[in-house]
């Protein structure tokens, strides 16, 4: 399950916004050898198209030197699909090469709403996950018997499998 802070989905959800037509993309950093997404880097899509997706090679390996340096690992790659569903493309899974990463798609298609799911994808296989979104600004405990044990700081969404 990924496990992401309400903030940096929305700033996600705004670079693919922003650069639709066009396919987004980026990176969500976090401490290497955990499972945490704590800094978003949006990232510019060398391909400028509304089907694919491409990091510039450059400011990839610039984004990779500086995770390394903060001793960080890309915990989620993003991208968005503009006119198809959030679900990988064939191309999608051939050039995912980050066996521990969460990948993240944000379908774009609709103008008033959002479709967002997170993938697994090793070996080629493509495994769907849940996406638990946390609001850091909540208090896990504040009405913890309102909401009769449930945390009001999380939110699960459930996907149809595939």
């Amino acid at each position: 399950m990924l496990s992401i802070d309400r903030a940096i989905v929305d700033a996600i959800v705004a670079h693919a916004r922003r650069d639709h037509p066009d396919e987004a993309c980026g990176v969500v950093a976090g401490p290497a050898g955990s499972d945490l997404a704590t800094r978003h880097i949006p990232m510019e899509n060398a391909a400028r198209s509304m089907t694919f997706y491409e990091f510039d090679s450059m400011e990839q390996l610039r984004v990779w030197r500086e995770m390394d340096d903060r001793d960080e690992a890309p915990v989620v790659i993003y991208h968005s699909h503009t006119a198809t569903e959030a679900y990988p493309s064939r191309t999608d899974v051939s050039f995912a090469g980050e066996p521990d990463a969460h990948y993240l798609l944000v379908s774009t298609r609709e103008p008033d709403s959002e479709e967002i799911r997170s993938f697994r994808i090793v070996a080629g296989v493509v495994t769907e996950e849940k996406v638990r979104i946390l609001d850091a600004g909540v208090d896990p405990h504040a009405v913890q018997s309102y909401m009769f044990g449930q945390s009001p700081a999380t939110v699960d969404y459930e996907c149809s499998g595939r």
